[in-house]
C-alpha cells in the first residue's frame, strides 16, 4: 500500500519531501491537506503512534495564529484539538504522511529515511 502524503502545493517544505520521494523511486498518494485533511481517525493514529499533539499543529501558519492556538490549545481537550485539526488542514503540520501503521509529520530527512 503506498503512503499517503497529505500535502500543500504552495509549501515548501512539502515540495521538497515530494522530491525526495520522487529521488529514490517511492510511490505515494499525493492529498491536498486544505481540500481533503486527515480524518480525526488518522489524527488519533498518529497521536497513538506516539507523535505530541502539538507536533500536530503548524505553529508557525496562519490558521494557527488567526486561531490563537498558542493561547487555547493547552486548556482543549485532546477531543476538541483532533476536531479543529479535522476542520482545517492548514492547522496541520505539514507534510502528514502515513504509511502503513507509521505517521509522519514535517520533512525531517532522518526521521524519512528510517520509514522509506
Amino acid at each position: 500500500m503506498k503512503p499517503v502524503v497529505y500535502q500543500y502545493p504552495a509549501c515548501s517544505t512539502c515540495r521538497k519531501a515530494l522530491k525526495w520521494l520522487d529521488a529514490r523511486g517511492i510511490a505515494y498518494e499525493a492529498t491536498h491537506i486544505v481540500d481533503k485533511p486527515p480524518s480525526e481517525k488518522l489524527l488519533k493514529k498518529a497521536l497513538a503512534s506516539g507523535v505530541p499533539l502539538k507536533k500536530l499543529f503548524n505553529t508557525s501558519g496562519e490558521s494557527y495564529k488567526a486561531g490563537n492556538f498558542k493561547d487555547r490549545l493547552p486548556e482543549m481537550s485532546q477531543a476538541e484539538a483532533v476536531k479543529a485539526l479535522a476542520a482545517d488542514g492548514k492547522l496541520i503540520k505539514r507534510p502528514f504522511v502515513v504509511a502503513g501503521d507509521t505517521v509522519l509529520t514535517g520533512f525531517d530527512e532522518e526521521a524519512w529515511r528510517a520509514v522509506f
